[in-house]
């Protein structure tokens, strides 16, 4: 019978495929399928297009019964605690679950429900629901029958007692291209998993990556020519960092832990667990169209499905990660030796501590992409040209050259000598980006968030730390990706059948690749909270805080009195401070509280007019010697109003404070101006117009140094 698109299907199920007919590959369309090597009996409902019967939904439910062993399942549910313990979690943390519907998905909703309620002490019910679970399924939307299959998924979790939650895909822009559709929605996918969990209070995340998906990612990145690190496949664990930092004084940016336990689960195994535990799933025939690459690599991987070549695959795969974890491992020790971050948001590398260690090339280009990463917090893998630039720039030693490369400039550290070198922030390719805050909303929660999952990565990091591999268990630190395969060939990791077989699907994906314009990298996700260019007329209000270009909070409020917390008077003891400066109130001065303030980057013009101010003795003085001569500048110099003495002390104290930072890192440095383009502050060195008015700028990445804790053990 059909629901809303539906097919339930009645027998054991092992395997199913689908053909395609080219011509009819249009989303428009309903494409043509041959069940014919389906392995149980099934109820199908059709409809006739052009004399072709075709079935009524592209999708389709599976529900199977056989004769499953049961030490089968109590073995799956063993493998499954322990990779869960591996990555810190215990039955009582609070988790969700990416929920599609698929076999895999299903499974791992079986796994994991039973995983919570092996401990009794450890969960409750409430309402017949499993305690801290929660499935999410998104409705990407993108077919009229979306809405009733996620229903009827929702309502098939909900029988194994777990709480679900539906959320649908608002596609702002239109419908995503055919050729990007796969992308835009596991992008879209993401962003509402990370806003769910932290509406939920729920800090971890499991997806139901496998095997065979490590398998696929391997061929695809091959074809692309990644390099080892890059064929290490999809991390055990990984943190994703919300579009934001949470706001508060003591916050710390968690983020969502997401963890992949099924790993070493195949395929096969996914339907063994679904009909151990007598589960139905979704079938999605779409996954089988050839227009998208990692389609086109499954259903050739399908046709190898040996028991040698899947155990051969898996063992390569295990190999490149361990050399990831070792890598990444050394990268974390060369970090912590040779890299400070300074509280403007540049860092400092010590070529005179790499330099000797006559690092291998394969960590230093590591390295070096992590610190700029974090520099610029755009976190995309550094390739090709780029990687090699990089890595010649860190291999000159003394530095005497500039390099503007992945979001950032990097230049020798003034007075090293060529010794060290400065990573700042390239303002130039970036748009002025903040987000704006009215409140710290939700902080208490995200807190609470904050204090679960901080131990859940203690954990994690503890376990995974002792499996770090030992120098002689790493394998591919000396080779190119073209390499890897010949090395395992070499090592008897893969034979030559295995060996000739992927260099075959390598070849017809990189086919593939050179005759089609396709995306297949991750594209970043588009911040939840709408990011506006700072050209524009929205403005910060006093008592409102912005998120600056992922890595400054931003804030200014109203004070009666001159001197508020954060500055003493001691810092302004070079000018002559009355009774009535300290009381004044002239924010008609510069500050205007209705049309609030702007934020830009720090340019060439504001170190000028430091300067000018800093020249001023007084107001008088100012307009004698015309030393300021812009004529905004004047409008403010002409206001009788005792706080030119106050700014002109902060002025004097922030030229020498900028002194010690370098031109380059001083363009990152956030400033606020008011609607006249007036400059009001540049908080990070303290310097601001009017003592009635506080300012404050804190450096809090969104994401930190080294990417966040990651493992692929």
């Amino acid at each position: 019978m059909a629901l809303g698109g539906v097919i339930n299907c009645s027998k054991a199920r092992t395997s199913a495929s689908a053909t395609v007919t080219s011509a009819m590959l249009s989303t428009s369309i309903l494409p043509r399928f041959s069940y014919s090597s389906l392995k149980c009996k099934t109820k199908f409902v059709y409809f006739h297009r052009h004399g072709i019967r075709v079935p009524l939904s592209t999708r389709f439910f599976c529900k199977c019964f056989n004769d499953q062993d049961p030490d089968d399942i109590t073995s799956y549910r063993q493998a499954f605690s322990r990779r869960m313990a591996m990555a810190g979690l215990k039955p009582h943390h609070r988790i969700a679950l990416g929920v599609s519907g698929g076999p895999d998905s299903m499974a791992l909703c079986v796994l994991a429900a039973g995983w919570k309620t092996e401990d009794p002490d450890a969960f409750g019910k409430a309402n017949g629901f499993i305690d801290g679970l929660l499935a999410i399924i998104v409705d990407h939307g993108l077919r009229g029958e979306s809405k009733a299959e996620a229903n009827l998924v929702s309502s098939r979790v909900s029988d194994m007692g777990i709480r679900s939650e539906i959320a649908r895909c608002e596609w702002s822009d239109g419908r995503p291209n055919q050729g990007h559709l796969q992308e835009a929605a596991r992008d879209m996918r993401y962003q509402i998993f990370q806003t769910v969990c932290t509406q939920q209070q729920i800090g971890v995340l499991l997806v139901a990556h496998h095997a065979d998906d490590q398998a696929e990612l391997f061929i695809l990145r091959l074809s692309r020519n990644s390099g080892v690190l890059g064929l290490a496949g999809m991390a055990f664990t990984s943190q994703m960092f919300l579009s934001t930092h949470p706001y508060g004084k003591n916050a710390r940016n968690y983020g969502i832990l997401l963890v992949r336990p099924l790993l070493d689960f195949s395929k096969e195994d996914m339907y063994k667990i679904c009909q151990g535990s007598n589960q139905s799933w979704v079938e999605d025939p779409t996954n089988k169209s050839p227009l998208y690459a990692r389609n086109r690599i499954r259903m050739s991987l399908e046709n190898l499905s040996s028991r040698t070549f899947k155990s051969e695959m898996q063992a390569v795969i295990s190999a490149c990660r361990k050399t990831r974890a070792y890598v990444h491992q050394i990268c974390c020790d060369l970090i912590n030796q040779a890299v400070t971050i300074t509280d403007q948001g540049y860092a400092v590398i010590d070529l005179s501590i790499l330099y000797p260690l006559k690092i291998k090339d394969i960590y230093l280009s590591q390295f070096v992409a992590l610190v700029l990463q974090f520099i610029s917090q755009r976190h995309r893998p550094i390739r090709g040209g780029a990687s090699k630039l990089l890595l010649d720039y860190i291999r000159t030693f003394p530095c005497k050259t500039s390099l503007t490369v992945a979001g950032c400039y990097l230049c020798p550290a003034p007075g090293s000598k060529g010794a060290k070198f400065l990573a700042c922030c390239s303002t130039n390719p970036l748009p002025l980006q903040m987000e704006v805050f009215d409140s710290p909303s939700h902080e208490e929660e995200k807190q609470y968030i904050s204090s679960e999952l901080k131990q859940i990565l203690l954990d994690g990091k503890a376990y995974s730390d002792n499996l770090v591999p030992d120098a002689s268990d790493v394998h591919f630190l000396d080779i190119t990706s073209q390499s890897v395969l010949t090395e395992a060939k070499r090592l008897n990791i893969i034979s030559e059948p295995t060996y000739q077989s992927v260099l075959l699907l390598q070849k017809e994906e990189m086919g593939h690749f050179k005759s089609k314009t396709e995306v297949t990298v991750d594209c970043d996700s588009k911040d939840e909270i709408k990011c506006v260019d700072t050209s524009s007329s929205v403005r910060l209000q006093p008592g409102q805080t912005c998120y600056f270009m992922n890595r400054f909070f931003v804030t200014w409020e109203l004070k009666n009195n001159g001197f508020g917390s954060g500055h003493s008077r001691e810092c302004y003891r070079d000018g002559d401070f009355t009774e009535e400066t300290q009381q004044c109130n002239c924010l008609s001065c510069v500050f205007d509280s209705e049309m609030g303030a702007e934020v830009r980057h720090m340019i060439e013009s504001d170190w000028l007019f430091l300067a000018k101010l800093s020249q001023s003795l007084s107001l008088q003085h100012a307009q004698q010697e015309s030393i300021l001569s812009d004529s905004k500048t004047d409008q403010i110099m002409q206001k009788s109003n005792p706080c030119l003495d106050y700014a002109r002390s902060l002025a004097q104290r922030a030229l020498w404070l900028l002194k010690s930072i370098p031109v380059a890192a001083r363009r990152s440095l956030p400033v606020l101006v008011n609607s006249q383009g007036l400059l009001l502050s540049i908080p990070s060195i303290g310097f601001q117009q009017c003592p009635s008015v506080i300012v404050s700028a804190s450096f809090k990445p969104r994401v930190p140094l080294g990417g966040g804790r990651s493992s692929f053990i």
